[in-house]
């Protein structure tokens, strides 16, 4: 069985256990820093749905795999700077990491320029850390709104939890946020807690590690 295979049966499992139906649950592929020759392993296996943390690496890569890959769709899972968003909005086809309301107005004035209305997902740091990006979670409804008031897509919110932390209870702060919001998309779960992420309720699930292996660098 191919890593993408052993992920793909543990999410079936995992939703399973929880009651749910595995097709209402996306894999995104966390390809960062990863070598092209295990990205192009993944797309020959028929995945498509992949996630990267930085505008610039994505640039580098992503339109050379699109040029031979049908129905690539792209997740901008990393802080976004507001100069880096209209190459961001050119590249991506779903920016998970709106964290701001300066961001958020940034966003809705490229997207109307453009004419490229992405979905967007409300970065929220349940954990309050202050070295990482994210919406305090007592201003998410507020930034909702005001992205909704901007005329972004909002399809839901994401969140990365302290890494020394259960990750269960903030899986479970960032359901009630979404459910709260009026949002049925949460972006929660990576390779070491996806199966707990979907048992919470979630409905995109980032893994890297344990579907490409180590990362090269970074």
């Amino acid at each position: 069985m191919s890593p993408l295979e052993d992920i793909r049966a543990r999410i079936d499992a995992a939703a399973r256990a929880a009651g749910r139906a595995s097709d209402a649950i996306t894999l995104v592929a966390v390809s960062k820093v990863q070598p092209l020759d295990r990205i192009e392993a993944i797309l020959a296996q028929g995945h498509r749905v992949f996630g990267e943390n930085r505008v610039q690496e994505a640039a580098s890569k992503w339109p050379d795999f699109r040029a031979r890959h049908d129905g690539i769709e792209l997740h901008l899972i990393g802080p976004l700077q507001s100069n880096k968003v209209r190459q961001a909005v050119e590249l991506f086809d779903v920016i998970e990491s709106v964290d701001r309301p300066k961001l958020a107005r940034r966003l809705a004035e490229v997207m109307s320029e453009t004419g490229r209305h992405l979905p967007v997902f409300v970065q929220v740091n349940t954990g309050a850390e202050p070295q990482k990006a994210g919406c305090p979670p007592d201003e998410t409804e507020a930034l909702v709104a005001e992205c909704r008031a901007l005329g972004l897509d909002v399809r839901g919110l994401m969140c990365i939890p302290p890494v020394d932390d259960d990750p269960a209870p903030h899986f479970a702060r960032l359901a009630a946020l979404a459910q709260r919001c009026g949002l049925t998309g949460i972006s929660m779960g990576m390779s070491g807690d996806f199966e707990q992420a979907i048992a919470q309720g979630a409905t995109h699930v980032r893994v890297g590690s344990a579907l490409f292996g180590a990362r090269a660098h970074g």
